[in-house]
């Protein structure tokens, strides 16, 4: 009989004390709660920012000199217009050569209609980039 009580004393299943880990996970977590609410709290605050008012010793702007950019439009047809006038695009690149020839730091705008599919605009972009390079952008409202 001895044998069977040696057996069933090594046979017990072992505790598990869970309250020293709930103990250290609330420490924790408590430790993230108030870091986070630190790191927001900055932007909660209601700051107004100085603003510049002319004429009070602030250094007056210098007026940068705008180039005029070269506007091409594309309207919802998908034809080409360019000073109001509806051209091919052999003629448009042509137009495009010229006034980056004349105009080395010149921009080209494309004002597509925004009913047009992107991939209609998107193409057109691409070909105009070809011609311009990075000069060529798209307006948006």
């Amino acid at each position: 009989m001895r044998s069977r009580r040696r057996r069933s004393a090594k046979s017990q299943i072992p505790e598990v004390n869970l309250i020293p880990m709930l103990d250290v996970l609330m420490t924790v977590l408590t430790f993230f709660i108030i870091i986070s609410m630190g790191l927001t709290g900055q932007q909660l605050l209601n700051v107004r920012l100085p603003e510049s008012v002319p004429g009070d010793g602030a250094v007056e702007e210098t007026q940068v000199a705008q180039i005029d950019a070269l506007v091409v439009g594309l309207d919802k047809d998908g034809n080409l217009v360019l000073d109001n006038e509806t051209v091919a695009f052999s003629q448009l690149s042509q137009r495009v050569r010229t006034y980056f020839a004349q105009n080395p730091s010149g921009k080209l705008v494309l004002q597509a209609d925004r009913e047009l599919a992107y991939s209609e605009v998107s193409g057109l972009l691409t070909d105009l980039r070809a011609i311009g390079g990075n000069r060529v952008s798209l307006a948006v409202e």
